[in-house]
């Protein structure tokens, strides 16, 4: 990983809120968050997993991303 990706990760996620519309703003956050991945890597890092896992879920997920990309081609 390089830097700028590194500072880039630790940027704070920002959602301005305008008058009193502030179901707005928590649903902004709330696609914000799914955008990023952030739910993604809670629900990765509520359990410890073993480094055998970590490789056969990395390699599953690079399958599937393979198989999209062909899908879309």
């Amino acid at each position: 990983m390089s830097r700028t990706e590194r500072t880039a990760d630790l940027r704070p996620l920002e959602v301005r809120v305008e008058g009193d519309n502030i179901n707005r703003a928590i649903n902004q956050l709330k696609r914000k968050m799914a955008n990023e991945g952030i739910y993604k890597e809670l629900k990765k890092r509520r359990f410890y997993e073993k480094p055998s896992e970590r490789r056969k879920r990395k390699q599953r997920e690079a399958e599937r991303r393979l198989r999209k990309a062909r899908r879309r081609d």
